[in-house]
Parts: C-alpha cells; sequence; structure tokens
C-alpha cells in the first residue's frame, strides 16, 4: 500500500478535503493510505510527525495555490525536502494547481503537473473534473511504481535498527471532526471566493454554451470587483440576461436579478452565509425556486443554484 502525503496550506483545507474524497476508490482497494497533518493524534510532536511521513510517503502531492507558495512551512519545508527525495527517486511528486499562480518557477514547475497542461482546479465549471484528473494521476502513478523484490525487503529488514514509530496509526474513532466558531474574516473570504467561483462559473459556462449552440451568441462582462452581466442572445434578441453582485438583501450575500441593468436595491434571489457548526455554506432565500430555503450549498451548488434560474427560460 502506497502512502500519499498531502502537502498544503489550511486555506486550501477545503479542496483538500474534497481531493481526499476523490481517493476513496483507491483506498477501498487497498492501493493507498492518505495522511495529513489532521491526521496528528493529540500528544504527538507536530514537526517531528510530518517528518516523519514525509520521508515515509510513496507519493507527495504538492497543492499548489498563492498561499501554498507564500507559506514559509509549505514551501521552504515541506516542499524543498519533497524535492530532494523526489530527486534521488526515493517518492513520487505531483503538482497539484488548485488557484491560477505563478508556480512555473517554483523548483517543481519542471514537473508534469496536474491537472492536464497545470489547468487550476478552480478554473474548472465542475471542480469534480479536475479532481478527477487528480485521482486518475495518482492511480497512474502507483501503476508505474515497482514494488521491492521479497529478497531485498528481507535483506533490509534484518539489517535495520528497531525505529521507534510516529504518530503510527493506533484503533481509534473516525469521528473526530468538532464543531468550531467561524470568525467574521473567515466569513468574509469565503463569501468573496464563492462570489469569484460564480463569476468563473458564468463566464466559462457561456462559453461552452456557445461553442455548442451554434444558434446563440452570448455576452459575460465584469462590471467592477463586486458585480458581472451575463446575456444570452437568440436571432440577436436578447433571450435571458442576468446581474449577479457581491452583497444581498441585507448585505452580507450575493444577490441575483434577471436584468442585466439592474439596480443595488433591486434582486429576484439572495443568497447569505450560513454554517453548521464544521463549515461555511451559501443559503438560498429561494424566492425563485420554491422549496431550496433550507438548502446549504457549497461554491459549485451556489454556482448551479443561480445558473438554473438563468438558464430556466431557454429549456
Amino acid at each position: 500500500m502506497a502512502e500519499v502525503f498531502f502537502s498544503y496550506t489550511h486555506r486550501d483545507e477545503t479542496m483538500r478535503d474534497e481531493l481526499e474524497v476523490h481517493l476513496t476508490m483507491l483506498k477501498r482497494q487497498g492501493l493507498i493510505e492518505a495522511w495529513h497533518d489532521r491526521r496528528i493524534g493529540a500528544g504527538n510532536e507536530f514537526d517531528r510527525t510530518i517528518s516523519a511521513h514525509l520521508e515515509s510517503a510513496d507519493i507527495i502531492l504538492l497543492l499548489v495555490s498563492p498561499h501554498f507558495l507564500a507559506s514559509e512551512y509549505c514551501y521552504e519545508r515541506e516542499m524543498a525536502r519533497a524535492m530532494e527525495r523526489h530527486e534521488a527517486g526515493e517518492t513520487r511528486v505531483v503538482p497539484v494547481i488548485l488557484e491560477p499562480c505563478d508556480w512555473h518557477p517554483a523548483p517543481f514547475g519542471k514537473l508534469l503537473a496536474v491537472p492536464i497542461d497545470g489547468k487550476p482546479v478552480s478554473k474548472f465549471v465542475n471542480q469534480n473534473d479536475g479532481l478527477l484528473e487528480v485521482a486518475q494521476a495518482v492511480r497512474s502513478a502507483i501503476e508505474e511504481m515497482s514494488p521491492a523484490s521479497p529478497s531485498s525487503t528481507v535483506e533490509i529488514m534484518e539489517a535495520a535498527e528497531p525505529i521507534p514509530a510516529v504518530g503510527t496509526n493506533v484503533d481509534r474513532s473516525s469521528n473526530l471532526r468538532l464543531k468550531k466558531t467561524f470568525t467574521d474574516q473567515e466569513r468574509d473570504e469565503f463569501l468573496e471566493s464563492t462570489f469569484e467561483y460564480i463569476t468563473r462559473y458564468f463566464e466559462n459556462s457561456l462559453e461552452e454554451l456557445r461553442a455548442r449552440n451554434s444558434e446563440i451568441s452570448t455576452r459575460f462582462k465584469r462590471i467592477d470587483a463586486i458585480r458581472f452581466t451575463s446575456i444570452i442572445y437568440m436571432g440577436g434578441q436578447s433571450a435571458s440576461e442576468c446581474t449577479v453582485r457581491l452583497g444581498g438583501l441585507f448585505g452580507n450575500g450575493i444577490s441575483y436579478s434577471s436584468d442585466a441593468n439592474a439596480d443595488n436595491n433591486s434582486c429576484n434571489d439572495s443568497m447569505s452565509i450560513a454554517e453548521d457548526g464544521y463549515s461555511l455554506f451559501m443559503k438560498p432565500m429561494g424566492m425563485t425556486t420554491f422549496g431550496h430555503q433550507n438548502e446549504l450549498l457549497s461554491p459549485e451548488g451556489a454556482a448551479e443554484y443561480f445558473w438554473n434560474i438563468f438558464i430556466e427560460r431557454l429549456q
């Protein structure tokens, strides 16, 4: 079984969780064991435990984002040591590009990154498509790895001195998640990142819609940092249009208007930040779609919610 080590910043923890979900089949097949710093047990030394798993990992995933490149610990310690082991042929380093950033000049810039062509996961209309490419790359890496021969394994076991285990697996519950309190900064950052995701989602979806349907034309326009408009034309006439704006009916949310020229005081639907004690979500008011008022949506779910309102007129 191969050990897969996640090198990441906690700012990208949500994406790491989603990637680990995509690696589930590899776990079920007994091909990998995933490890990251959230696996460190109470009382274990943080740096020593991370270093031990960094040294034993067969595959090291660098979850690359602007925050990863800015992190002294991730870049100077984890990435630097990972590349040393990669150059020595002791492990396989796989750069996983989560967000657009200047990663090519980095030491791992010479390695083949995933998703394909180094396209950031965040640029996919459906991020699951990008994470699937990462999971498939991990599977391919495992298939290419040559297992050690039985004789060499025996020789190593006989010659090696006993090494105390650090942070080894023990019988324990997997139900270790605790509720947390989110700060205003975390809420603001989540709201802004969700709006940016919705912006990319609409822009990419309009481009794909136009490519698949020659009878229509589209227009996407980023008005400013907190607002964009989208229009679908059929026969030169507007068939559907909208304005999406950072700022809901009560200020701290995201609003949707079925008018490309809507002012700041009008909207057809809106969503606000909600949480379940573990993660942040967007909660729609459900003004245009009955029965969705109590849903807790991820950034992708929020984008799809507004997109469905936008495209409904054409379907």
